[in-house]
């Protein structure tokens, strides 16, 4: 698995390989390969004669230096290091040139022309259109002072973090347990809540192999009506009744039922009091947003540009008779 991962990362090259032979039928006559281009893919780093040196033969195609180089380039800087030794360098070498044969040969049996193959390549191609709208773009600690602040000025609502609880529940399905449970409940020390926890809760998580004084624990919510505090496994009900209880440690004095029918005896386990951030707290996260703005708005100027040039007309009726075929449900598995 190793071995391939620089293959993904150096695709772009591997097209730019590829395309010399796709543009004309004599490329096998050729030497030239893709000398040219590869040296004016890595500006600065070689100079012209550098990069068109070859460094190997394959056939009667070439792989130069400058290739070679922009694969290099590719790669992240983890696995670049791990080619500093001339043994690691001739091992990559090796790869691309197994990449280039594997290639032309998959070309030459025309699974180039497989319509998977061909979605593959126009993501690749997508991928360096996207790249080269976002060339110039702001890195978050570049974008204005005044630029930052005045997003802050127009947006303090979304910088005021609400008061939060943490809910621990057993969760029941039958009233008079529930009952019961309850009455426990509130006598109850944290390890004596977790034993009724792991005893009575109904919840696929209450067996789970967590301190005693953990168990039943649901996370943090937001008040009720506060969208960004929302949590799947709290229901609403629930919700509700963390908020009517006054202080941390405390049981909700009532059982609380769900819509979905289940009983709830929740425990307030704590809580963060609401607070507004500062300029300051929330200037990093401010930077970060604006940056990625700036790139989805190239990103789709560039898309609607492209879209005017060549209108789209999309058949719906075509589209609505497409069936997407389910793999079939393992039943036994289902139940369990």
């Amino acid at each position: 698995m190793r071995r391939l991962r620089w293959i993904h990362a150096a695709g772009a090259l591997v097209l730019a390989l590829g395309s010399a032979s796709l543009a004309c039928t004599s490329c096998k006559g050729s030497s030239s390969g893709s000398s040219a281009d590869a040296g004016a893919a890595v500006p600065g780093v070689l100079t012209a004669q550098q990069a068109a040196q070859v460094l190997a033969r394959v056939g009667d195609r070439t792989i130069t230096l400058g290739d070679f180089e922009a694969a290099l380039e590719h790669l992240d800087q983890f696995d670049r290091m791990r080619y500093q030794s001339p043994e690691r360098r001739k091992e990559l070498l090796g790869e691309m040139i197994d990449v280039m044969l594997l290639a032309d040969e998959a070309r030459a049996k025309g699974y180039d022309k497989d319509p998977v193959t061909q979605q593959e390549l126009r993501e690749i191609l997508r991928d360096a259109m996207l790249k080269k709208a976002r060339e110039g773009v702001p890195a978050p600690n570049e974008i204005p002072e005044e630029d930052v602040r005045a997003y802050f000025d127009a947006h303090k609502a979304d910088f005021h973090d609400p008061e939060r609880r943490r809910v621990s529940a057993i969760v029941l399905s039958s009233e008079t347990t529930a009952a019961t449970t309850l009455d426990a409940a509130k006598k109850a020390t944290p390890a004596q809540w977790g034993e009724l926890v792991r005893s009575k809760s109904v919840d696929s998580m209450a067996k789970s192999n967590t301190p005693l004084d953990m168990a039943g624990d649901f996370g943090f919510v937001s008040p009720p009506g506060d969208a960004r505090g929302a949590n799947q496994r709290v229901p609403e009900e629930v919700r509700v009744g963390l908020f009517d209880v006054d202080k941390v440690g405390d049981v909700l004095p009532r059982v609380v039922k769900s819509g979905a029918g289940k009983l709830y005896v929740i425990k307030l386990t704590a809580k963060t009091d609401a607070h507004d951030r500062t300029l300051e707290d929330a200037e990093r996260q401010i930077r970060v947003k604006l940056a990625q703005d700036d790139i989805r708005a190239r990103e789709q100027a560039l898309l609607d540009d492209l879209r005017k040039q060549y209108p789209v007309k999309i058949d719906e009726a075509a589209l609505g008779q497409v069936t997407v075929q389910l793999p079939a449900v393992d039943a036994g598995a289902d139940a369990s």
